[in-house]
């Protein structure tokens, strides 16, 4: 797979560029829907589209070197950030938020590795209001509500811990707030509302930034009023790195316990943050359908309970998940079982 995953990372940005393609990973190939013994370099796509009607230039290749590529149709993968009431001692699977987002999923309560202390691990779009650590949206200490204030989480009753750290999220484009290009952008419309009216162009500022994880760490104000048991779920029982194929679960606030296969592994994925901006991750893991906005945030486990990955974002066909040895490095946690 070694020789694979470098063919993805060195060809994911030029794959990228092409319409409608927002990720590329690595998987097995399909045939007719169902799944070969085949590895195939993954090339995730909003929607297909038939040959027909693209030009040559904008095809996926039907092999990138020696690699067979795939096209999967993902959707439109989003941020998903929106059961539901307050609940003391709080378990993993509940509604949580910071006091300025709608509301997410309580993760997993894992242990810092410096202080020993419990702490709630959920995204930074949900406990850290989606920063990159600059803009101010949040600060060290800000309340986190449980349930989360789209819930009727209300500070100071619904408090349940305060923002202890996060890792940035850096976009990667957004609507363009430069003046030359506002100009450039009124004068293309100009142009084009005379020759063809039916046609706008928008202007973005696209920055090459990845992100590894989208994740933070809230400590509870009191430790008795926190529980390690995921709702339908149980106690974790270690970390393990994701298989191809392999089934997984999680347990979210909206859609509860579902179940998805792990598609594919080392994938490099564009997500939308809102309708005018986006951020690249890569390293992530893309498995079937399994979430709804409001479950961003879940522990996403093996059959054997294990920890594979931090859910944070989907679509209506795939789901997106950090994998789990990244986050618990990042935070510099562990998790009761390790």
């Amino acid at each position: 797979m070694d020789g694979l995953r470098t063919m993805a990372l060195n060809h994911r940005w030029s794959l990228m560029q092409l319409p409608n393609v927002i990720g590329v990973g690595i998987g097995y190939k399909e045939v007719g829907g169902k799944k070969t013994n085949q590895l195939s370099l993954h090339v995730l796509v909003k929607h297909k589209t038939t040959l027909r009607f693209l030009a040559a230039a904008q095809r996926v290749p039907d092999k990138v070197g020696e690699y067979q590529t795939d096209v999967i149709e993902v959707g439109s993968v989003r941020l998903q950030a929106s059961r539901v009431g307050k609940m003391r001692p709080a378990v993993p699977g509940v509604s949580i938020g910071h006091f300025n987002v709608t509301a997410g999923t309580f993760g997993a309560l894992v242990y810092d590795q410096r202080t020993g202390r419990p702490m709630i691990l959920s995204n930074n779009h949900i406990l850290a209001n989606q920063t990159d650590g600059m803009d101010g949206r949040c600060k060290i200490g800000d309340d986190i509500l449980q349930p989360g204030a789209h819930d009727k989480g209300r500070a100071p009753g619904d408090v349940i811990a305060r923002l202890a750290r996060f890792v940035p999220v850096y976009s990667s484009g957004s609507a363009n707030q430069c003046p030359v290009a506002a100009a450039a952008e009124v004068m293309l419309n100009n142009f084009l509302s005379a020759y063809r009216p039916n046609y706008y162009v928008k202007l973005y500022n696209r920055r090459r930034t990845t992100n590894l994880v989208d994740c933070a760490l809230a400590e509870p104000v009191d430790e008795k009023q926190v529980a390690p048991e995921i709702m339908g779920i149980g106690r974790v029982t270690g970390v393990a790195e994701p298989r191809l194929g392999a089934r997984v679960r999680k347990s979210g606030r909206t859609s509860g316990i579902t179940t998805g296969t792990v598609k594919s592994l080392h994938t490099t994925m564009r997500v939308d943050l809102d309708n005018d901006s986006w951020a690249m991750f890569e390293d992530q893991i893309l498995a079937t359908g399994m979430s709804e906005p409001g479950d961003s945030g879940s522990l996403v486990v093996d059959e054997q309970n294990r920890a594979v990955g931090l859910l944070f974002a989907g679509s209506d066909q795939a789901t997106l998940f950090n994998n789990i040895n990244n986050v618990t490095k990042a935070l510099n946690v562990r998790f009761d079982s390790e």
